[in-house]
């Protein structure tokens, strides 16, 4: 019989901001445990684009899958991040494609058109929305992430939708969620206007334009998300991870805030987009092997 001594990955010592290049639970696993301050991510929605690369998230044949595969990879971001670390999350929700296995473009909106489409889960109906935000947030409150609060992204030039029959969706949520009970939150650092003029405590309904940026897929961040998130949860020299980097955003506002970022990519066209964008990411940039 052949044995086989198999060893396991060697960690990255985390030193300066870098890129990792590869599946981000695959990265993930290279990263030290209780090693980033500060968590803030939006990965790609369930059923919304095809990014046209293997090992992709977003287009798991059933809702099941794809929340599966994210608590399985922020199940290792609990490892990652220290005890008193943050979570913010963005995540889109959807509604159901009636088994149609395409969607047809929108007159105002082109980049909706889609060749491939999940089914209806199980349990919806045609026209459903699929309530997506919650359901992970609540599969990430059982795998042991505290829920401490949703945050409601109001657009207000939010995209334009060819519907007659419901409202324009002109929000997003955003979750704040922590790995223990105690956690590391400076709220004099974002704390906002209020209608009598003074300062008071941050609301849970933030007003923030989308911005896009030139080259990037089209669901950036918009920087004014990511700060008050970065402020709030850490500290300078601090380090700030986010699994599903894109354009590099995150790593942008870590740059004019005096903090340290790790970005995971899957996709090498966006990895090249962040490293140009990042004065500290030109010569970090790690490759993980699959």
């Amino acid at each position: 019989m052949k044995r086989i001594k198999i060893r396991p990955p060697q960690k990255i010592s985390l030193d300066d901001s870098l890129i990792l290049e590869g599946d981000a639970l695959q990265a993930l696993s290279l990263l030290p445990s209780n090693s980033v301050q500060c968590v803030v991510t939006s990965p790609p929605y369930w059923g919304l684009r095809d990014y046209h690369i293997g090992g992709q998230i977003g287009l798991e044949k059933t809702l099941p899958q794809f929340l599966n595969h994210l608590v399985a990879i922020f199940n290792e971001v609990k490892r990652v991040i220290r005890d008193d670390g943050t979570l913010w999350l963005n995540i889109g929700d959807g509604y159901t494609s009636g088994n149609r296995g395409y969607r047809a473009t929108d007159k105002k909106n082109p980049a909706r058109a889609m060749a491939i489409r999940p089914d209806t889960p199980d349990g919806l109906k045609p026209k459903d929305l699929q309530g997506i935000p919650w359901r992970l947030a609540f599969a990430l409150q059982d795998d042991g992430w505290y829920l401490r609060s949703d945050i409601v992204w109001h657009k207000p030039n939010a995209m334009p939708e060819s519907v007659k029959d419901r409202p324009t969706r002109a929000h997003e949520y955003l979750f704040m969620l922590t790995k223990s009970e105690r956690y590391y939150y400076d709220y004099e650092a974002v704390k906002e206007i209020g209608s009598n003029g003074k300062l008071r405590n941050r609301r849970s309904v933030w007003n923030i334009h989308t911005q896009a940026f030139p080259g990037a897929h089209f669901a950036t961040f918009p920087p004014s998300l990511i700060e008050p998130c970065i402020m709030a949860s850490s500290k300078p020299d601090d380090f700030v991870l986010d699994p599903f980097f894109g354009s590099g955003t995150v790593g942008a506002v870590c740059e004019e805030q005096q903090r340290m970022y790790v970005g995971i990519e899957l996709n090498p066209k966006y990895v090249a987009l962040a490293a140009n964008r990042l004065s500290a990411a030109q010569e970090s940039i790690i490759r993980v092997a699959v």
